[in-house]
């Protein structure tokens, strides 16, 4: 690509030779202006490698000595702002002179060497970014295959865990958490019921009835989950940490594992509580047949501020028609990822 130079000077003749000399070799593609706020207006428009600009425009006054020794002052003081403004260089206005030759061939030379040096930071910014990406990418497919991995052991179609992630994205953006925090929790709340990994099968799977010490087995999986994704580098997962440990907790202080309260319970996992919740109630399990929609509304309803924190269970019945959407399997089921 060829360097781009930006000239800018009251004569013609100097704009000609200029932009002669320094396309001579043809490295360089020149634009002039006699006018210095035509010139502005392009810079603004388009990007240059190289500015060569007449600091000096004829004013058509008369000096005196005092007139002209103010002007001195003046030219330096205006040299040492175009310094400070970023200026590399100035050129003697003589364009038969070799000082000028050499530094413009050097401020040419200067140009290229910056603008490859840009294209390079530019390229690797991409690849880091990329590599970012495929990172980030890897990370999120390994959690829902984790998540997945636990959800086919109780369930043969693992469809419960990307219904609960959607319902928890509806809540997170009706409730304008930032944008970011949407997105992990939506791909960490499948990670809500990991702990069950450490669940036996005859009282996970069981068709009845559990009783109180089965019970309180089944209610371990919230600690051995948050255990299973505590202190990961990985930000999604110590959020996993978060969903798997609180969401059986209540908004009354009456949940578990720790019985924690109201605002005391993370966002994340008043969140998914929600969303698990209603899945759970509205689908079929070995040891219940599913709970119609409007049924399962109207518990979600009676336990705000109970169960549930308000404001995620109104944030959930906000976007009512995609919730039935999602539950009647009409929308998207696959990978959030």
């Amino acid at each position: 690509m060829l360097t781009q130079a930006l000239l800018v000077d009251d004569s013609r003749s100097v704009l000609n030779f200029l932009k002669r000399h320094i396309e001579a070799e043809g490295l360089v593609e020149a634009t002039t202006f006699l006018d210095p706020v035509e010139a502005l207006a392009c810079a603004r428009e388009r990007v240059f490698d190289l500015v060569l600009v007449d600091y000096e425009m004829p004013h058509g006054e008369s000096f005196n000595d005092s007139c002209i020794e103010q002007c001195a002052v003046r030219r330096a003081e205006r040299r040492m702002e175009a310094l400070q403004a970023g200026a590399t260089d100035f050129l003697p206005k003589q364009p038969q002179s070799v000082e000028m030759t050499v530094r413009l061939r050097n401020l040419i030379q200067l140009g290229a060497a910056v603008r490859k040096l840009s294209d390079r930071a530019a390229h690797l910014a991409s690849d880091v970014a990329a590599a970012t990406r495929k990172l980030g990418e890897r990370e999120e497919e390994i959690i829902l295959r984790l998540a997945l991995a636990v959800e086919y052991r109780d369930n043969d179609t693992g469809e419960h865990t990307l219904r609960v992630a959607r319902y928890s994205r509806i809540i997170a953006e009706q409730l304008d958490l930032p944008a970011r925090l949407c997105r992990d929790i939506y791909l960490a709340a499948p990670l809500h019921d990991v702990g069950k990994v450490a669940i036996p099968d005859n009282i996970l799977l069981k068709p009845g009835k559990l009783t109180e010490e089965e019970m309180a087995v089944i209610r371990t999986h919230a600690t051995i989950g948050e255990r299973i994704l505590a202190d990961s580098s990985c930000e999604l997962i110590r959020l996993g940490a978060q969903i798997a440990a609180g969401h059986h907790e209540r908004w009354d202080g009456a949940g578990y594992p720790n019985g924690l309260r109201a605002d005391a319970i993370p966002v994340a996992a008043r969140v998914v509580a929600v969303a698990d919740v209603f899945d759970a109630l509205t689908t079929r399990r070995p040891y219940k047949e599913p709970m119609p929609l409007e049924v399962a509304r109207n518990y979600l309803v009676e336990n705000k501020g109970r169960q549930f924190d308000p404001a995620c269970v109104e944030a959930f019945l906000s976007r009512w028609d995609e919730v039935v959407e999602i539950a009647a399997g009409r929308l998207d089921t696959r990978s959030p990822i």
